[in-house]
């Protein structure tokens, strides 16, 4: 089987690249324009179903023509491709944003039909979920069919979920067969560490590392079900031997954190002897989600391996070393 991973140069793309290959049973090919990813995530060496010069396609999905040629004699498209980042890029930059994914994913669905693509894998967001479910703490655990009607708080939220109807419509007319992931906030490495895109994980660990100031943007109390990028994949690994597909599947764990308690336990992993700054006049962005992880669960087996407290540790270990690297 060959197997196209857009954005597989990322950091969700790139270990799902690495998990795919110790199968030794697919062809793998990455589309990436390298905006956030890096060719030094998926530099895998001695494999024969992966060579960079063969395999890797630099390329900017926006464009239909690069779409029809990276979806040529491929059985299954593993849609991770799109333009995010964290909070104040995504509040910046709306329009071009919102447009950007747009055209990405109808492109990219678009060319796998023309070219005949059997499966097609979207990854979607929890940031598709309207805002008033998003309002207060400890809200009951989102549904997968909560996300309408909709309203969510941000374009990118907006873009996400437009690609799921879409996939769906497609799928609806059988031209596609098709599966829906909806991530709740995935973190780990490899993973964005500039100030410019890096999201609220790797941006406190950076803060730490660099001794910058330790600056946490709004309250501290906003929640976020974080889960970590070795738990996403063997989601997605799963949902991959879906060959009828499914409809939509919402990963994550089913609790919260709040950025004040992440803040507070980066504090100790670090063992510096500093106090958080809460910058209140910052968006904090919406304010709690929790999915009920039901289908997760009976649909796909799934379940959380990585607990939070152990998730910290092993990304504050990669950006420590990441980052003094390339100092």
């Amino acid at each position: 089987m060959n197997i196209l991973i857009t954005g597989g140069a990322g950091s969700i793309g790139s270990n799902l690249l690495k998990e795919l290959l110790k199968l030794n049973i697919y062809n793998i090919y990455v589309a990436d324009n390298l905006w956030r990813g890096k060719l030094e995530n998926i530099n895998i060496s001695n494999n024969k179903n992966f060579n960079i010069s063969e395999n890797f396609f630099n390329v900017d999905l926006r464009d239909y023509e690069n779409c029809l040629k990276v979806t040529s004699d491929i059985d299954h498209v593993i849609h991770l491709a799109d333009v995010v980042a964290g909070i104040n890029y995504v509040f910046g930059n709306q329009f071009s944003l919102f447009q950007s994914n747009l055209s990405i994913n109808s492109n990219i669905l678009k060319a796998s039909i023309e070219n005949k693509v059997k499966n097609f894998t979207y990854v979607g967001t929890a940031c598709s979920y309207p805002l008033e479910k998003q309002s207060e703490i400890n809200h009951t655990p989102l549904t997968e069919e909560e996300a309408y009607p909709a309203n969510p708080e941000s374009s990118y939220g907006w873009s996400k979920l437009i690609g799921e109807y879409e996939i769906e419509l497609a799928s609806k007319e059988g031209l596609i067969k098709s599966s829906i992931l909806r991530l709740h906030n995935v973190y780990g490495p490899p993973c964005e560490t500039s100030p410019e895109l890096s999201q609220v994980i790797p941006s406190l660990c950076r803060k730490l590392i660099l001794n910058e100031k330790y600056i946490i943007w709004g309250s501290g109390k906003q929640r976020r079900s974080f889960v970590y990028i070795s738990d996403v994949v063997k989601a997605l690994l799963k949902s991959i031997s879906f060959k009828e597909g499914h409809k939509v599947i919402q990963i994550g764990p089913n609790e919260s954190t709040s950025i004040m308690d992440i803040a507070e336990k980066l504090l100790k992993i670090s063992k510096k002897n500093i106090s958080p700054i809460y910058d209140i006049s910052k968006p904090e962005g919406d304010f709690d989600r929790v999915p009920n992880i039901t289908k997760a669960n009976n649909i796909l087996k799934w379940k959380q391996e990585i607990s939070i407290d152990d998730g910290l540790e092993l990304t504050y270990k990669w950006c420590f070393d990441h980052l003094l690297k390339n100092k």
